[in-house]
């Protein structure tokens, strides 16, 4: 009997130290997180209300571009506080559309003469190999690096190779791409992210675009009669960046475009900014020399190695590399550049590989450096 009490005891004993340890552990936990969200709210309350103007300022207009980041902005501050913030800190806009004349397509003249060649003459000559461009591609990779961002910088020499890619069918309940798929799709060899989508809270799933989508000269998306911010190129492979409507872009030519923006430059002038001109986050801008020459550049951001970029940064970047036109493209995790299967540039940390609707890809040459027939990458689209 005595024994039969004692295993009794001991049960409840056990029993007893392991509610213990277990209301000991739950207490702890719940300590620790109170103590990690206080802080995590107090220093929030000290940027969005201390005392640097600067860091504010940097801190909301970051926070706002950001699908879901806004709200660690708006719990301290008021809608007229944050306006008033992103008001003195902003790209100015620019009014001009893009002159086609001051851009002169080297790869196209290159092309036709190679054309003009007798057969036994064009296979005799002698390629002509950039030192950035060891193996001939006609693409160069650069590496760019700012104060508080790094990315890169691709340079496709031939713009007609540079084309719009769009997913099948636009739906809203339906998922988009990833860029390898847009580049794989598309027979490609390299890509960059696109325009602009239904992204709520960040977690769009990339089956409808917003703005215009043109692709191989059909406007899959917009009203003919609606303006829109077009970036994209002609069918003479001139990067166009400015405001018109949907209708007056195809009358004009265009081939491949999407909506985003701010533009940046506009036929060699700069768009003007106020304040640090915008907030860091990661950023995709494409551009193109007056050579014709297509400039595809990503930064890194929301990372201890890289903060991102300001709509300022990627203007000085895009002067820095000869650019008489560009604009900027979607930006946040949805960043991102693929070059020969690799992703070299990727911002989508917490989630699997962003899915988007549109991405600019960059379609093989042939062996003389001309763009390869695309029939099969736009068959590959409506399929």
């Amino acid at each position: 009997m005595k024994n039969v009490k004692k295993r009794k005891k001991t049960k409840e004993s056990i029993g007893h130290r392991l509610l213990r340890y277990v209301g000991r552990f739950f207490l702890w936990f719940f300590c620790t997180l109170a103590v990690l969200l206080a802080g995590a709210y107090l220093f929030f309350l000290y940027i969005n209300k201390g005392p640097s103007e600067h860091f504010r300022d940097l801190f909301v207009t970051s926070a706002m571009e950001s699908s879901a980041g806004g709200i660690l902005a708006q719990i301290y501050l008021s809608d007229e506080e944050i306006d008033a913030i992103r008001q003195r800190n902003q790209v100015s806009v620019l009014t001009e559309v893009t002159d086609p004349t001051l851009v002169h397509v080297l790869a196209a003249d290159k092309a036709e003469a190679a054309a003009a060649l007798p057969e036994t003459d064009a296979a005799a000559e002698t390629p002509v190999v950039l030192p950035a461009d060891p193996d001939g591609d006609g693409i160069e990779l650069h590496e760019v690096h700012g104060p508080m961002y790094s990315g890169k910088m691709m340079i496709v020499h031939d713009p007609s190779r540079v084309h719009v890619s769009a997913i099948s069918n636009f739906t809203h309940s339906g998922g988009g791409w990833t860029l390898q798929q847009h580049v794989e799709n598309s027979g490609a060899v390299a890509g960059i992210n696109g325009g602009k989508y239904e992204d709520a809270s960040g977690l769009g799933i990339g089956g409808w675009p917003e703005g215009l989508v043109i692709s191989n000269g059909e406007l899959r998306m917009g009203d003919p009669g609606a303006t829109y911010g077009v970036y994209g190129f002609t069918d003479d492979n001139v990067l166009v960046v400015g405001n018109m409507t949907a209708g007056q872009a195809i009358s004009m030519g265009v081939r491949d475009a999407v909506t985003f923006g701010p533009a940046l430059i506009v036929n060699g002038k700069s768009a003007g900014y106020q304040g640090i001109g915008s907030g860091l986050n990661p950023r995709t801008a494409i551009g193109q020399r007056a050579d014709g020459a297509v400039l595809l550049l990503v930064i890194e951001g929301r990372k201890t190695s890289s903060l991102g970029a300001a709509m300022s940064d990627l203007i000085e970047v895009m002067q820095e590399y000869g650019a008489v036109n560009a604009a900027n493209l979607d930006g946040g995790m949805s960043s991102s550049m693929i070059y020969n299967g690799e992703m070299v540039v990727s911002n989508c940390q917490l989630r699997d590989e962003r899915r988007m609707p549109t991405a600019f890809v960059v379609y093989p040459a042939d062996e003389n450096g001309i763009t390869a027939d695309t029939s099969l990458q736009a068959g590959a689209r409506s399929e």
